[in-house]
């Protein structure tokens, strides 16, 4: 875990990123996220497992401030990618403060054990996770 002023962080393994990552968003099992790089420009891609609130789509970053949220909060805008289908967005992002219905949320929905909430259980502070919520075009 980092913690450099506000940035708190999970980092993940290299397990997760050589293989577990590449593996989902090839098999389809999450929808991909594709943003561009705050400082590069380029397009970089993760998977992530959007939550749907009142009929609206956010994303929850479980593992803190990642660079995908970083890039988001910079570009504001991005894709979800599955398969062949593309779903551009514009991402506003909820106040530090209005965190924990939405982190809760998650929770339930995707939560229930295993890795990630093992993550929430390192960052039990919702106002560590950013959340986006999106309006797709």
């Amino acid at each position: 875990m980092i913690a450099d002023g506000t940035r708190r962080y999970i980092r993940p393994g290299s397990l997760v990123t050589r293989v577990g990552n590449p593996l989902m968003k090839r098999l389809g099992f999450a929808p991909t996220l594709a943003v561009k790089g705050r400082k590069s420009g380029v397009w970089r891609t993760t998977p992530v497992m959007p939550l749907r609130v009142d009929k609206i789509t956010y994303l929850v970053s479980p593992r803190g401030e990642t660079d995908w949220a970083r890039n988001l909060r910079a570009a504001g805008a991005g894709e979800l990618r599955r398969f062949t289908r593309t779903r551009a967005f514009r991402a506003a992002e909820i106040p530090r403060g209005d965190r924990a219905r939405f982190v809760e949320a998650y929770k339930r929905r995707w939560a229930r054990a295993g890795p990630i909430k093992r993550q929430f259980d390192k960052l039990p502070d919702p106002a560590d996770h950013p959340v986006f919520q999106l309006t797709f075009r």
